[in-house]
């Protein structure tokens, strides 16, 4: 009888709410003379104080119209791309300029606990300047028809599996609070079959995977109630005439007085500043309080099957800690969970999943290797602050692409090699040819690209050899070369006669060509190459450096320095003048300076 108490409260008081929206307008209409007075503004802040109170608030919307990417602004359309009773997928297109890369792509999903996904907007909008973003966009439960069937816990990973399915391989999937428990259910029962497109990393954030550590007000209330309590007080049937009715839900008007009085002091003093902004004129604070309540005070229904089986589960029995949760009978063993790298955030200040509950998922994830896990926690902020804010968009938004961008095989970036250095970027095809050719493992036949990319760093290795080698044996000839030079002794100017240098004898160069023709022959033989004709390999004249014919390394992307190395070898010229030299004789001529 609650909810149809509150439906008929609602109906009761529309037509005061109605009088209320009229005063407000009446009072700021620009025809009103009075209208810029104090004694207006105070009316017309009453009336709005009292309509918004009293409103029931529809659905939000999204609202991103436009992002920046590579430093052009480039509009952006939210599109259903996949679409059940009980949710749809909506796709982030953004019109990207052209030869723009591949960036990843993210499947967020989205709380199914009281609010809509667009509570998760500002997520949306710090990641859409590096990301194809997708993002789960629940439905009212008291707007789906009881003919439609159960909507429980397992029908939730369900539906996410298939969302992971319709992406395809290499997907990135966060899970943003009361998710990181399905989210971590769907990749426990995907990796346990193996599925191919399980995803590449897992990113839960304020989730409540083990609700006995560092327990909140919420985790208490679950624990003391027990579940008949909530089955008694909280599940109720949708009253007429919404489309849902007779369907039991737990009612999101309950979850949202729920989560006002865990702040109620700061919800009363939020609508008398309000009210103090509209009597000043404040419209830039007035408008952001307006933005804030309109999404979260903007709320839905949930299915009583749903919403009992998460309370019993998660927050009661602990079953998913505890390895005793169930997917459709079979038993989510999460140390099967082992393609998927795992990333953990968690809010300094949450008081809705306290610390260290969703750090739990480490533990859970037992055979993850080292590389393949990051915890981070992010001091000063609450629960609302993990997935939005100034701090997420600084110091967490950041870390997830990274770990995506570090994890993922088939975005333009996963070409890269990981280690830093000078290297030109390997040429993908040619790599990929050497790197099947020599490797045991089986290819997917569907993911090509994806494999041969994982195995680039060895191929960035035997390429920084190469450069190494190629600089020593640079190194031994400049050596050889002005260790043969005879100092010539400064004079006056007057009487200085002219002065040749030595050339450095035929058979001092070719000593020290050896290094140079032994490291170029071992990197030769290691990339599978033909030797080339070369004045090092033949010790005959310099007709042009090693690897000027960069056809000898078609596709590694060896950078060769022709020109100091042609330098190195040649007879050093006629000195025009006395110059001064270093320690032992040596010329101090500024030599080329590198980093390996």
């Amino acid at each position: 009888m609650l909810y149809h108490f509150y439906e008929w409260n609602h109906a009761a008081i529309a037509p005061l709410r109605a009088f209320a929206d009229a005063a407000r307008m009446f009072y700021e209409s620009p025809l009103n003379p009075f209208a810029g007075t104090e004694a207006a503004r105070t009316m017309a802040a009453m009336a709005e104080v009292f309509e918004r109170s009293t409103r029931v608030y529809g659905k939000p919307q999204f609202g991103l119209n436009e992002t920046v990417v590579g430093g052009l602004r480039v509009p952006v359309v939210d599109k259903v791309v996949w679409k059940k009773p009980f949710a749809q997928l909506l796709h982030f297109e953004r019109a990207l300029p052209a030869g723009h890369s591949k960036d990843p792509r993210f499947l967020i999903v989205a709380p199914m606990s009281g609010h809509y996904a667009t509570l998760l907007r500002g997520t949306v909008e710090a990641l859409l300047p590096y990301a194809d973003v997708y993002i789960t966009d629940w439905e009212d439960a008291r707007k789906v028809p009881v003919a439609v069937g159960r909507f429980d816990l397992d029908d939730y990973v369900d539906y996410v599996v298939e969302m992971l399915h319709f992406l395809g391989p290499d997907t990135h999937v966060i899970g943003v609070c009361q998710p990181a428990v399905p989210v971590l259910m769907a990749v426990g029962a995907m990796s346990a079959k193996d599925d191919p497109c399980v995803p590449a990393t897992m990113t839960l954030m304020g989730g409540p995977i083990d609700t006995r550590i560092n327990p909140t007000a919420v985790n208490k209330l679950a624990m003391d109630k027990g579940i008949n309590w909530f089955r008694d007080n909280v599940v109720m049937a949708v009253p007429f005439p919404q489309p849902g009715f007779m369907r039991m839900v737990y009612p999101g008007f309950l979850q949202l007085s729920g989560f006002m009085s865990m702040n109620l002091d700061r919800h009363v003093t939020a609508h008398r500043e309000f009210y103090q902004h509209l009597v000043k004129n404040d419209g830039d604070s007035a408008e952001k309080h307006r933005e804030f309540y309109d999404e979260y005070m903007a709320v839905m229904d949930l299915t009583a099957e749903f919403y009992l089986q998460t309370v019993d589960e998660v927050f009661i029995k602990h079953s998913l800690p505890k390895g005793e949760i169930t997917h459709r009978g079979e038993r989510i063993d999460l140390s099967k969970v082992t393609r998927t790298a795992l990333l953990t955030v968690e809010g300094e200040n949450d008081d809705i999943s306290g610390l260290g509950q969703t750090k739990a998922a480490q533990t859970l994830c037992s055979s993850l290797p080292d590389d393949m896990r990051v915890h981070y926690m992010q001091p000063k902020v609450g629960h609302y602050g993990v997935f939005n804010g100034s701090r997420f968009r600084a110091e967490i938004a950041p870390r997830i692409v990274d770990f995506a961008l570090t994890h993922g095989t088939t975005h333009s970036a996963a070409a890269l090699p990981r280690k830093a250095g000078k290297l030109t970027m390997p040429d993908l095809e040619a790599v990929r040819a050497l790197q099947v050719e020599s490797s045991s493992e089986q290819v997917h036949p569907s993911e090509p690209a994806e494999t041969a990319a994982s195995m680039m760093e060895p191929a960035a290795e035997i390429a920084e050899t190469a450069v190494v080698a190629q600089l020593d044996a640079v190194d031994a000839v400049e050596t050889a070369v002005e260790a043969s030079v005879v100092p010539v002794a400064e004079a006056p100017a007057a009487e200085a006669p002219p002065v040749d240098a030595t050339v450095p004898e035929p058979d001092a160069v070719s000593e020290a060509l050896l290094p140079l023709r032994a490291a170029v022959d071992e990197v030769v033989a290691k990339l599978g190459l033909e030797p080339q004709e070369t004045a090092v390999s033949t010790g005959g004249p310099v007709a042009h450096p090693p690897f000027a014919d960069h056809a000898a390394v078609p596709a590694l992307g060896v950078p060769a320095d022709d020109e100091l190395l042609a330098a190195s070898v040649a007879p050093a010229p006629v000195a025009p003048a006395p110059k001064a030299f270093g320690p032992k004789g040596r010329a101090t001529t500024p030599r080329r300076t590198r980093s390996r």
